[in-house]
């Protein structure tokens, strides 16, 4: 019998055949075929069981094997014929216990096999309905290697393999295999499986149970709970709120219930009406207008500070007078460490409103007040549409920290924005960039706070009332220590009231040689300093505390933060009193805070606290300083105990306070015509100026009052100011010049306890710039400022 087989090398034994119809196919029609040696040796005997055509040139064809065929020779070349061989399987002895275990061994794999997958559970059915039986090993091999996917190369053996039992071995091998691959596959998808079930059960379950409460009533879908949600938030003060706020919180609801929750639109929408519901519209907290409370917790927290003080108590009788309260626009200027922030919260607890502070150094973003326009990525509103949010009132206590100040940059100029927000003819209709709605700010006291005005703009400064507050003296500083920084540093440090002492000379000489700032910020840190190191002795004597607990937070260690508390026992960080319960400190760094109690102030004595062994309480005496905090960095600004001719003392102003500041002249060449004058001392051009215009007064004072004194026609004259790589300008040294030169040119020196200032007096006569003097001269206009000063008390100065 011959045939034309079109199985290429490799196939599965059972493989397609096919008969050439008329011997003029091309070879392309039966697969390129053209020489016996691209056939297999053994393939199949296969009967045609059925065709399904694919398209007109190509069909699917179902064989079924019957019997091995071996290829002997070609017999043809186009179309390709071969001679072939019928092959018999070689008998074996089918009662051979070796053959029954295998063939139980077989049938039970391929259980395995079935159980594995379902899709080996159709081919066996498949092989069932054409006559495959169990009990022949023959069969059974060559059905169990048709389930597996084994290689090509193993099947094509399985095929060519005439010995039963060996077929048998290598097909329950290839099964083996492929139980394994199943077992694998299975390991895989139940690890997938397990990854996604989670998320897909909670999934469905939560479906589920939104449908459920739905159905009862029980819940409405998230949009219309969210638009429940703002009504409801409006709905206790519906009419307080204005009629545009009004119109445009309902349109956007509106808009909102019409909008898909997948949509961008959807989410700016919401944020907006959040904002918009969030803002007290027409709240107002009671405030106590109660003069004697003030007073009160005014002096509690704060020593000195009258100016301040009497401020606050004005606004408060005319709010009693009145009935009511507009806000107003206070500006505390002055040096740096003298309460001018720490005062902001004491005014907001005498008059129980909510405070909230925030600085606007090195502001230089407009949106930060005006806020951002709705068009933007994470726009927000500016910062008092935020403070009005945290505090839940529209008459919150606002301090403005350093608005001298503020930058200017490519997004705007804020301190044009705060034109608006500080003006009390305007701020009544504030509108916030991101709102677009007018917000009623009439009633919010605005308090700023700024070391010097000539930064701040001319037109924004005319909208504040100023309010200058001026270094403390001595005896300032020696109660703001005794009644405030001295309970605070017990509190920071552990030490006990009895065991440390620091003498009246000792705090003397602390205050005049160590901190001669306005302010008391580093008074404070230095007695931090000596607390600590008392602190270490009266441990190493023996003295311990409780031991601390693991889960206790670690407190800030005294000095690593110092706010200004300037003669105030109450500073902005390091305030010994906790926050009031609802205080709230958000993201931004903005800390709202709630109004105090009138009896929480600085001055409170430090918790007890359970200490064992024994100490002896340290006295500290003006020698006992170095050790504590080492030499003295100011031991005294006058240079000279006499003065030669030709200098004077004058009285400087810094941003720290006042100074003493020499003023020295001195003739360097003489002859006829050789009269000028030369300064030097890094001199602004404001006191060039007066030092030239001192130079002409002087020789025309001179020639009038002693027509024969020809000192500045002859001389070449250098005035000096010491410091020299501290640049200095102002006008008030014009007096200080004159005196020097025409001490030099009569050859008269200056009384030595003498000093002399032009203007700024609360400043300049700071009593450590006047250490040792007896005699000042001041101007005329400067005598109110002089007899306002609290050095007018101090009974050391008393030539005017």
């Amino acid at each position: 019998m011959k045939f034309w087989s079109s199985s290429a090398a490799g196939r599965s034994p059972g493989a397609d055949t096919a008969a050439s119809p008329s011997g003029q196919n091309s070879d392309s029609e039966f697969g390129g075929l053209t020489s016996d040696q691209q056939l297999c040796e053994v393939g199949t005997f296969a009967q045609v069981h059925t065709i399904v055509p694919i398209d007109p040139k190509r069909a699917q064809l179902l064989l079924l094997g019957h019997r091995r065929l071996k290829r002997t020779k070609q017999v043809q070349k186009r179309p390709l014929k071969v001679a072939v061989e019928h092959l018999k399987d070689l008998p074996y002895n089918t009662n051979d216990d070796i053959v029954k275990a295998t063939n139980m061994e077989l049938v039970a794999t391929l259980k395995d096999l079935l159980a594995q997958h379902p899709i080996y559970r159709e081919q066996l059915q498949s092989s069932f309905q054409f006559g495959s039986d169990f009990q022949d090993l023959s069969r059974l091999s060559d059905m169990a290697a048709a389930l597996t996917s084994a290689q090509e190369t193993d099947l094509q053996s399985v095929l060519a393999e005439l010995s039963i039992p060996d077929r048998a071995n290598a097909v329950l091998l290839l099964l083996k295999k492929e139980i394994e691959l199943c077992k694998l596959q299975a390991d895989i998808g139940k690890r997938v499986e397990e990854k996604i079930s989670k998320d897909q059960r909670r999934y469905l379950l939560m479906e589920q149970l939104k449908s459920i409460k739905k159905e009862l009533g029980m819940e409405r879908d998230d949009k219309s709970a969210m638009v429940q949600k703002f009504a409801d938030r409006i709905e206790p003060h519906k009419d307080r709120i204005p009629e545009e706020a009004r119109r445009v919180i309902e349109e956007e609801m509106a808009k909102l219930s019409g909008l898909e929750s997948a949509s961008s639109e959807f989410n700016v929408t919401r944020n907006y009406l959040d904002w918009l519901t969030a803002i007290p519209w027409g709240h107002y907290t009671q405030e106590r207008l109660d003069i004697e409370h003030a007073q009160k917790v005014l002096d509690q927290d704060h020593y000195g500070l009258e100016d301040v003080k009497d401020r606050i108590l004005e606004f408060i009788a005319v709010g009693r007078l009145r009935g009511s309260t507009h806000g107003k626009i206070l500006c505390l200027v002055g040096p740096p460490g003298v309460g001018k922030t720490s005062v902001g919260r004491s005014i907001a607890g005498a008059l129980e409103r909510k405070y909230y502070r925030f600085s606007v150094g090195g502001l230089s973003d407009v949106a930060e007040i005006k806020g951002h326009r709705r068009t933007y990525v994470g726009a927000m509103p500016g910062k008092m549409v935020q403070c009005l949010k945290s505090t839940g009132t529209s008459n919150p206590m606002v301090l403005i920290d350093e608005i001298d100040k503020l930058g200017r940059g490519y997004q705007g100029d804020p301190a044009s924005a705060l034109l608006e927000l500080l003006d009390p003819e305007q701020n009544s209709g504030f509108l916030d960039h991101y709102l677009d709605v007018p917000v009623d700010l009439s009633k919010v006291l605005f308090m700023c706070t700024a070391n010097v005005l000539d930064t701040i703009p001319g037109p924004l400064r005319d909208r504040m009332e100023v309010i200058r507050i001026s270094g403390y003296i001595a005896d300032e500083k020696v109660a703001i220590a005794r009644r405030y920084l001295e309970p605070q540093c017990q509190k920071l440090t552990g030490v006990p009231s009895d065991g440390i002492s620091i003498t009246d000379d000792a705090m003397y000489i602390l205050i005049t040689e160590y901190a001669r700032e306005a302010g008391v910020r580093s008074l404070k840190q230095l007695l931090e300093k000596t607390y600590r190191k008392v602190a270490l002795k009266l441990v190493r004597g023996g003295l311990s505390g409780p031991t601390p607990r693991n889960d206790q937070a670690d407190s800030a260690q005294p000095g690593d933060s110092v706010s200004e508390h300037g003669g105030v026992g109450l500073g902005d960080d390091d305030a010994p009193s906790q926050p009031p319960p609802d205080s709230t400190t958000p993201e931004n760094g903005i800390t709202p805070v709630q109004n105090q109690p009138p009896d929480s102030h600085a001055a409170q004595s430090p918790p007890a606290v359970n200490l064992t062994g024994e100490y002896t309480k340290i006295v500290i005496t003006p020698d006992d300083l170095k050790d504590y905090v080492g030499p003295p960095p100011f031991t005294s600004d006058r240079i000279y105990d006499t003065t030669p001719p030709g200098v004077v003392m004058g009285l400087a102003w810094t941003s720290m306070g006042g100074n003493s500041l020499y003023v020295e002249a001195a003739g360097v060449e003489k002859g006829e015509g050789k009269g000028s004058l030369r300064t030097t001392g890094q001199l602004g051009d404001v006191m060039k100026e007066s030092a030239s215009i001192a130079h002409t007064f002087s020789r025309a004072f001179l020639e009038r009052k002693k027509p024969g004194n020809d000192f500045f026609q002859t001389n070449a004259i250098h005035v000096h100011v010491p410091s020299g790589s501290t640049p200095k300008d102002g006008p008030s040294a014009g007096c200080a010049m004159i005196t020097a030169l025409l001490s030099l040119a009569l050859d008269k020196p200056v009384k030595p306890d003498l000093a002399m200032t032009g203007v700024q007096v609360k400043y300049t006569l700071n009593p450590y710039a006047l250490s040792g003097l007896t005699c000042t001269v001041l101007v005329l206009e400067s005598t109110k400022e002089w007899l306002d000063s609290p050095v007018m008390t101090a009974s050391s100065y008393g030539c005017l």
